[in-house]
Order: C-alpha cells, then structure tokens, then sequence
C-alpha cells in the first residue's frame, strides 16, 4: 500500500517532534516535510504532492487560515487541525474539517483522525473534505457560495446571521442557535449560555462573544450580561435609571445605568 505523504506545519519545534514521534506509530503514515510557517508550507505542497497537512492554527505571519488561502484548491491537502485553544478554530472544525486535535496531542485521538484520514482517501473524497471546508467558510462568514479564495478572505471569526454559534463544553462540541439562546452572563473567567433546555459553560470572554454575535440581537445590558433582544417580553423601572428586564422564560435580568442606550432594542 502506498504511504500516505502527509506534512507537518507548525511553529513550534516540540510540537512538531511530538507530532512525528506520534505518526512513528503508523508505518503507513510518510512525512515528506515539517515546517514552521504557513508560507513554507504553500511552498512544500507546490514542489510535491501532499495528501494530509496537520496544520497549526496559530502561528505567527500566515495562521493556519491564511495558509489555507496561500494553497490553491486543486493542490490542497486533507487538512487536519492543529491548536492549543482557540474558540473560533474549534468552531469550525466541529462544523466542516476532517478532524481537529487538541494540544497537547493525544495517541488515540491521533489514532482516530488518521483512520478518518484513510477513509477519505481510500474513497476519494479529497475534493468532498474541501467542498465541506467551502461551506463551512461560506457559513462562517455568511457568504453562501464564495470560492475558497474569496471565503478565506473574509474574517474567518465573523459569524453574525442566524449561523450556530458552536465551542467547546467540557468534552464536547456544541452548536447552538442564536435563536435558542435566552441570556449569557460572565462567571469569573468562564462564560455561561443559558438555552430554553440547559445551560453551556466555556472558558471564553464576554468581549469574544460580543464579537461572535450580532450586538442588535444580543446588546450588552450589565458589564457580565449578554441578552437575546428576541426574548424580552417586558420592561420595570428600578432605582438610578436601571431598568429590569422580564424574558419569555420568567427570567429577569437587569439592565444596569452604564446600557441605557440599550432600552431603544427593547421598545
């Protein structure tokens, strides 16, 4: 059976020993090339083929994005994820890539991405993988139908829209509507997503959801609250110009003196 030419691309060097000593276990597994950045790496997989690129997400100069914009399409690889911690990557590869690993990388979670990577290629679903990375790109930036150069482009944290919001929740990979969401408030340095049915805690800012929302569906109303505009189904005057809000749910929640220009998405 012909070995499986995968490349290895990531600024780190332990990182990217402890990815080869991991792929050692896999005779069928030959890597052609390990780099550093995301500009050796555009130029590795145009000097030879490459059929799997484990690939950083953070990185300095070209990320693991800008990479993926460098490579033209026809010569893109089946792309396995890389990343420490990064909220809006795990967003994506939970929606579209082939897999994703977490560092630092685990043996069996290795094991599995590779047997993914086998069934890819044995069934010839390379251009599958990047017709299911073009879409995941379009709904990311909410740009139905891009080419990959134009959905690589746009910013690939800009979510907005009615797109579901996905993160991590404990060992899990969850996506939410915005839709389903009642409120989310700050509970030191993790972040809680109250939904009709459960609640969902990630390890998160309030300035990175802001960033992932839309702000007229979901204002700021407290230095720790996020409200889904949607659900508010009454207003009450409080003390000093703050207001309490009433949801759909029961729940109130108030909106503090500082958010006042807020109360015109509610009225």
């Amino acid at each position: 059976m012909r070995p499986i030419r995968a490349l290895i691309v990531d600024d780190e060097p332990l990182a990217r020993r402890g990815l080869e000593l991991r792929l050692a276990a896999h005779p069928d597994v030959e890597i052609v090339a390990q780099v550093g950045d995301g500009a050796a790496a555009a130029r590795t997989v145009a000097r030879q083929p490459v059929e799997l690129m484990l690939l950083d997400v953070q990185m300095p100069g070209l990320d693991g994005f800008a990479t993926l914009r460098a490579i033209p399409s026809p010569q893109l690889p089946l792309t396995v994820f890389v990343t420490a911690y990064d909220q809006y990557a795990i967003r994506a590869f939970a929606a579209a890539a082939l897999d994703y690993l977490l560092k630092p990388v685990d043996d069996e979670r290795l094991a599995a991405a590779l047997t993914r990577v086998r069934e890819a290629l044995a069934g010839r679903a390379a251009a599958a993988h990047r017709d299911r990375l073009l879409a995941l790109l379009a709904e990311v930036t909410g740009r139905p139908a891009l080419r990959l150069d134009e959905a690589l482009d746009a910013r690939a944290g800009d979510l907005g829209g009615d797109a579901p919001l996905a993160f991590r929740d404990g060992q899990r990979i969850v996506r939410v509507l915005p839709a389903e969401i009642c409120w989310i408030d700050a509970a030191g340095d993790y972040m809680c997503i109250h939904t009709d049915r459960e609640t969902h805690v990630l390890r998160a800012t309030m300035r990175e959801l802001e960033q992932r929302l839309d702000p007229r569906r979901f204002p700021r109303i407290h230095r720790s609250i996020l409200v889904n505009a949607a659900r508010v189904t009454a207003l009450r005057p409080h003390l000093n110009g703050e207001y309490f809000l009433t949801l759909d749910s029961g729940q109130e929640l108030k909106l503090s003196r500082s958010y006042r220009d807020r109360l015109a998405l509610f009225r």
